[in-house]
């Protein structure tokens, strides 16, 4: 591995803000014709000056993030590692691409949490900025629209910010997700319930699916894999994306004396339904809500409400990982807050991003392809990573839990922030 990984702490270093990101330079190798970007595509959301003197054209990468709509909450987190990781990297010198240190660059486009947006800013990017790599937004249906098109133009395509697994059963070659998936949370989140003494445990589970692939797939898992844990499902229930009045679900879970719920429903929908549990005097004593309690949101609109609610976006900033600290403390100063859970993901697809190209030498898509696929990183933010072949990440899974306005790491216990709060106590009580 070249200096300008083993220079950086410990593998991509928290340097000082590089004079430039996002430039427009054309990339010089040529890639296959490529279709028409898509009409009245909006100009990126940033710019950047030249690339420092002395150094080659840079590389450029393009991000399609949903900047607003309902996944805002957890796009701008994403947006964040890749802004603080591409400014690491050009502080340090940049990428060596055969001999020749070149910085990156980003091209960002909000999709605004429209499917339909993913996919046509993805094929700006190719058409209209020629980028090398694709780095992904967040959203599983996001995900979902557009990770195909990694393939169809031979670019590899990183995404973190989805946890949907049966993306990476299509056959992709090009995709690759250094990220939790639905098996891995289903698994880590009835090992986090049977680390409690058995008498404790909250047996009757009911099953909030939200009716896309995820939310489907998510509560499949759960279904099949209760019997295992020793867990008995006694409501299953879906709701539409954007419901409002979730009463319905919430009376046949209570009536059924479910003892812990688990969904996956986007922010203002999960939002909502915490309320209305509180409102029809529900207390579970579990609750798991994967990607709605992701983000500082979460806690902002909800207060103590919001505590109890385990959650599980896929890193942390008080991992025990090498670099963590040193991210921690430079988003607290760039952007005056903690870093959420999927900026630890993004800020590593950088990392492995620039360990490919390096192997590689070559911005060539099929070679970086496969640079990308042969990682094999013993450090990261998000700890060692290595690829399946679905592309999937071998990689630790973290579970988080709101306590007192904070959300702190609760699983594994080796890497825990705080133990696990158990049971929840009432609404009333809090």
């Amino acid at each position: 591995m070249s200096s300008v990984l083993s220079g950086l702490t410990p593998f991509l270093a928290i340097g000082a803000l590089a004079a430039g990101l996002l430039a427009c330079s054309p990339q010089p190798a040529a890639k296959p014709s490529a279709p028409a970007a898509a009409a009245n595509s909006p100009a990126p959301q940033q710019a950047a000056p030249a690339a420092p003197s002395g150094t080659g054209e840079p590389i450029r990468l393009g991000a399609v993030v949903p900047l607003t709509g309902r996944y805002a909450s957890i796009g701008a987190p994403v947006r964040n590692g890749y802004e603080l990781a591409i400014e690491d990297v050009n502080a340090a010198g940049g990428v060596s691409v055969g001999g020749v240190r070149r910085p990156l660059e980003l091209r960002l486009y909000d999709d605004e949490s429209d499917p339909a947006k993913t996919v046509q800013r993805l094929e700006t990017l190719y058409a209209q900025d020629r980028v090398v790599a694709y780095l992904g937004g967040a959203g599983s249906d996001l995900h979902a629209a557009g990770a195909a098109i990694g393939d169809k133009n031979h670019i590899p395509y990183l995404g973190v910010g989805f946890a949907l697994y049966e993306i990476h059963q299509r056959g992709l070659r090009y995709l690759f997700s250094p990220f939790v998936k639905s098996p891995g949370i289903v698994q880590a989140t009835y090992e986090l319930l049977n680390s409690l003494p058995e008498a404790q445990r909250p047996r009757r589970v009911a099953l909030f699916a939200e009716k896309t692939d995820w939310g489907l797939e998510m509560a499949r898992l759960y279904a099949e894999q209760a019997p295992r844990y020793g867990y008995q499902i006694v409501v299953s229930e879906e709701y539409a994306v954007g419901a409002r009045d979730f009463s319905d679900l919430i009376q046949r879970a209570k009536a059924a004396g479910a003892e812990a719920v688990m969904a996956n429903p986007n922010p203002p929908d999960g939002m909502a339904l915490v309320k209305q549990m509180k409102e029809l005097d529900f207390n579970p004593r579990f609750l798991h809500l994967s990607r709605a309690a992701d983000g500082q949101v979460w806690a902002d609109n909800l207060g103590r409400d919001g505590d109890y609610v385990v959650t599980s976006p896929g890193w942390h900033h008080a991992a025990k990982f090498p670099g963590v600290a040193e991210l921690t403390a430079k988003h607290q100063a760039k952007y005056g807050k903690l870093p959420e859970g999927a900026t630890g993901p993004a800020y590593a697809i950088i990392q492995i991003l620039v360990d490919a190209i390096e192997r590689a030498g070559s911005l060539d898509g099929e070679r970086l392809r496969q640079a990308i696929a042969d990682t094999n990183l013993p450090s990261s933010v998000v700890g060692p990573v290595r690829f399946n072949p679905d592309g999937t990440g071998v990689m630790a899974y973290l579970l988080l839990q709101w306590q007192n306005g904070r959300n702190e790491l609760v699983w594994p216990p080796e890497q825990a922030s705080a133990p696990f709060a158990y049971p929840a106590p009432p609404f009333a009580q809090r």
